[in-house]
């Protein structure tokens, strides 16, 4: 956490547009160095796990010239004063992503879609042909420059989560399945479906489920058909290579650029980049345990759809906390308040359908911005009531026309998702009420210790906080508060929404700690050497001694209660040593709260490392919930992908992911024919269907259409498949290691494909 650039003591509060910095040393061609390391770094890991160097040559030329180019453009002529080159650029990718997003509808709803490749025109065209347009092109120089301890420090939190991706995630699943055997995490292939689905449809439907609409945040994988199209990669490569570590790049650099631009501190932006994309959480389990869920580590590449809100909502934090800036303060803003509702309206609509999560918690930030702006100053904070509102309109948008008021089986119950910590039979027999104190404490331990690199700015202002720390206080208490509020696993994302604004508030507050903490040279780089060794021997203490979790209920987290018992306990040693330390070392008088603020924060360094050591052990697929991916069954839908019409429905006898027994339920999450055939299926299965939540059971719906599609393969009859092909239904998927299809169906239809295993038919 410590490191001798990030003391930037000289630092302002707040950073006014400022004339032309003169040229540095560093400038020119050399300034590229850290980020074409980080981007070199990438691509190696890229080349090592099996991706093609033209794809990654065609998805980068993608991602610079149809989505960070032109939102540049776009963010340029939107703002109001330059800061730096960075800034311009971290911005402009996510408002590209807005304009992808709407150039992707407008070309699909017009069926236009070979064209998307065009699109980036209808942006460069303008910013060419109009003269107040075309000078956001190579714009005045800027106030500022990023130095070399800033940018090589973003660049190795990029080479590091990089690598961590790469042991995980790029290592562990190949683009196609190499044998019989393979094994895939099962949220994966249904992502790809949902790309496929973005890719030929619109409006979107439940791949799985023909007829189903599609009332999810899908706009995620509409980016990544774009980029499949635009880049012309196939879409495995895009989905299990290319877009989770490009996604989670430019959110690193986000963080670091936005929590630099709301504080004023450049160094505050690497302390959010590292308390988001470096440090884990607090636990001591092997293999590593999430009882509360995580922050980034594993779901950034389970759920593609946090890692694209993440880039988005990032982006919104910086305009809104510019846009409750914009009145008091008329020369600081940097974009100013037209720029900001024009902004705020582009990436709250784009953030509504990125992750239902994101909008609600955000709002929520709003809301105690403008309720303290009231009470404190006595007058309506009406910029902040104009923003809210916008925010308003696209989560009700959102709500209607995108979720169509759909829940996935969200519902008011407080509590409810830590309750059964402390109501779960143990062997402690504490009373519920101290369990009860114990859950919440464990819940603030390992989720939300993080927090406390606020402190020493808060308690600095004495609690009287800009409307920008309000917003970052409002989101971080919201997004907990909402997991707490509502039952159900998915509620654990609105704790990873409040948590983004928790980390950038914290980077803020060990920033402006270590800015007014007085250190020598010599103290500096004995302060950053003593971070390392700790996080070093905390890791290393964790591989060696940590435990598998033992039991349910309150056992479940004493792992995280008995852990943090242990480092309190070294803490408190010690403060009882740091006067013989100082007194040995003079240099490093004055900085106790720094030392132990830094060591609070970092206590978390090991899980990402515990998590490696888990994926490492468990090579086939990873080291989570894993499906078979026969290569049998992914050869055939690929056939049937390169054979057919992108409107032609499949019809498939596999249902499950086990081969359900009389009495026995079915686990109805097969997703790899609509994902690697990127084709609708009639009835594939119903697992993740929002309808699912609403039904008293969670069989299929139509149990009539179920018992046709069925029969098709077991009795068929030319009425039956008549009626079938009435539905759209021109193929048939047959996987006989589910059921052998019936002898006549060879009569009634065309056999077009067979590798023993699948064979396919088409109806004639």
């Amino acid at each position: 956490m410590v490191s001798p650039e990030l003391l930037d003591r000289s630092a302002p509060d707040a950073v006014a547009p400022a004339g032309p910095r003169r040229a540095a040393p560093g400038d020119g061609l050399l300034r590229w160095v850290p980020a074409a390391s980080a981007l070199a770094v990438l691509a190696a890991l890229l080349l090592r796990s099996g991706t093609a160097p033209l794809d990654i040559l065609r998805f980068a030329a993608y991602a610079l010239l149809a989505v960070t180019l032109p939102g540049t453009l776009v963010y340029r002529a939107l703002r109001r004063h330059p800061h730096t080159f960075v800034e311009d650029v971290a911005l402009g990718a996510a408002v590209g992503l807005t304009l992808e997003l709407a150039a992707w509808a407008a070309l699909s709803a017009l069926d236009l879609r070979p064209y998307s490749w065009l699109w980036p025109a209808a942006v460069y065209l303008p910013f060419l042909a109009v003269p107040r347009l075309r000078r956001h092109w190579r714009p005045r120089a800027y106030p500022e420059q990023t130095g070399w301890g800033w940018a090589w420090s973003v660049a190795a939190v990029v080479i590091f989560f990089s690598s961590y991706l790469f042991v995980v995630f790029l290592d562990r699943n190949p683009i196609l399945p190499t044998g019989e055997d393979t094994r895939q995490y099962l949220d994966l292939a249904y992502q790809l479906s949902l790309a496929g689905e973005a890719s030929n449809h619109f409006p979107l439907h439940l791949p799985q489920a023909a007829a189903e609409p599609l009332n999810y945040h899908w706009f995620g994988y509409a980016h990544m058909a774009m980029a499949g199209r635009v880049a012309g990669v196939d879409l495995t490569v895009v989905s299990l290579r290319l877009a989770v570590p490009a996604l989670c790049a430019a959110a690193i650099v986000l963080t670091a650029v936005v929590a630099r631009r709301v504080s004023g501190r450049p160094y505050a932006g690497v302390a959010a980049a590292v308390l988001m994309w470096v440090v884990g959480e607090i636990n001591f389990t092997d293999p590593v345990t999430q009882p509360f869920g995580t922050f980034t580590m594993f779901v950034v590449w389970h759920g593609m759809s946090i890692t694209y809100s993440w880039v988005l909502l990032i982006a919104l934090i910086a305009v809104l906390a510019d846009g409750l800036t914009a009145p008091a303060q008329a020369g600081a803003p940097r974009i100013g308040l037209p720029g900001a509702y024009v902004l705020t309206g582009l990436l709250a609509l784009a953030a509504s359908g990125a992750k239902a999560s994101v909008l609600p918690v955000t709002l929520g930030a709003m809301a105690l911005t403008g309720l303290v702006l009231l009470i404190t100053r006595r007058r309506v904070p009406w910029h902040v009531v104009g923003l809210g509102a916008v925010l308003g309109a696209a989560q009700l948008f959102a709500t209607a026309v995108l979720f169509r008021f759909q829940t996935y089986g969200l519902e008011f119950d407080p509590f409810d998702n830590v309750m059964r910590f402390w109501r779960a039979p143990n062997d402690r027999g504490l009373p519920e009420a101290v369990a009860a104190v114990l859950v919440f404490l464990a819940f603030g331990l390992n989720i939300l210790v993080k927090y406390l690199g606020a402190l020493p700015l808060l308690r600095r202002q004495r609690w009287r906080l800009e409307p920008a720390q309000l917003l970052l206080v409002g989101g971080a208490l919201a997004g907990p508060a909402l997991y707490l509020s509502f039952a159900s696993d998915n509620a654990q994302y609105f704790t990873r929404a409040g948590v983004t604004f928790g980390v950038l508030l914290a980077g803020w507050g060990w920033a402006d700690l270590a800015a007014r903490t007085p250190l020598s040279g010599r103290a500096k780089a004995a302060l950053t050497a003593a971070a390392v060794s700790y996080a070093a021997v905390l890791t290393a203490v964790q591989l060696d001694w940590a435990e598998g979790e033992h039991g349910g209920g309150l056992d479940r987290l004493m792992p995280i209660l008995t852990w943090s018992a242990v480092l309190a306990a070294a803490g408190a040693v010690a403060a009882c040593l740091w006067p013989l330390v100082r007194r040995a070392h003079p240099g490093l008088r004055g900085t106790g709260a720094l030392v132990a603020l830094s060591a609070v924060l970092l206590a978390g360094a090991p899980g990402y490392a515990m998590d490696v050591a888990k994926s490492l052990r468990t090579p086939n697929g990873g080291a989570y919930f894993t499906v078979e991916l026969p290569r049998s069954r992914v050869d055939a839908a690929r056939w049937i992908r390169e054979h057919s019409n992108p409107e032609d429905v499949l019809a498939t006898n596999d249902h499950c992911l086990n081969r359900p027994k009389p009495g026995t339920g079915c686990d109805a999450r097969s997703f790899w024919l609509s994902a690697y055939a990127e084709r609708e299926v009639l009835v594939e299965s119903w697992g993740f269907a929002p309808r699912r939540f609403t039904v008293p059971n969670e069989g299929f719906w139509d149990l009539d259409l179920l018992k046709r599609n069925d029969a098709a393969f077991a009795d068929p009859t030319p009425a039956g498949l008549a009626q079938l092909k009435a539905l759209g239904v021109r193929w048939l998927v047959v996987d006989r290691d589910v059921s052998a299809e019936s002898p006549t169906l060879a009569t009634l239809a065309d056999l077009r494909f067979d590798n023993g295993r699948l064979a396919v038919y088409r109806l004639r």
